[in-house]
């Protein structure tokens, strides 16, 4: 049998931490800041992690 082959999408905005987690950059990040509040725009560079069932299927399209 072939092996599974990496999701190219998700592997470039997903990863897998050491205890299994999912990370993730969030979004809004990328243009029309001068519009955005400096307090919004520092929760937004923290990173977050997804749960659950989600966290399940993008692993799935990790292949981990």
């Amino acid at each position: 049998m072939p092996k599974q082959k990496t999701h190219s999408g998700a592997k470039k905005r997903f990863r897998v931490t050491a205890n299994g987690k999912v990370k993730f950059a969030k979004a809004n990040r990328g243009h029309f800041l001068t519009n955005k509040s400096q307090n919004r725009k520092r929760k937004l560079r923290k990173g977050s992690y997804i749960a659950g069932k989600n966290a399940n299927n993008i692993k799935t399209l990790l292949c981990k």
